[in-house]
């Protein structure tokens, strides 16, 4: 979920959850929660916290941009998650 969060920058309030499927991980989930000013080249989010084996997780995620088009809004993105569980 994105949410305009800055009156003269292009930034976002972001939120993101992610789901594992696989193993030991499966049916839990990592929750992401910040504001990300698109135009930065590196960003730093919080881990706020997650479900089954990251319940009480504690970390940070950083965001690289690697191609963003204007015109359509598509862009690819690399996320690094560290995590404390």
């Amino acid at each position: 979920m994105y949410a305009s969060a800055d009156l003269n920058n292009m930034s976002f309030m972001m939120v993101q959850n992610y789901v594992f499927d696989e193993e030991r991980f499966n049916g839990s989930t990592l929750s992401i929660l910040g504001r990300n000013p698109i135009s930065s080249l590196m960003r730093e989010f919080p881990v706020v916290g997650g479900t089954g084996v990251f319940r009480f997780a504690r970390g940070y995620a950083e965001a690289r941009t690697f191609f963003f088009n204007a015109t359509n809004g598509d862009a690819i993105v690399e996320y690094n998650v560290y995590v404390l569980h």
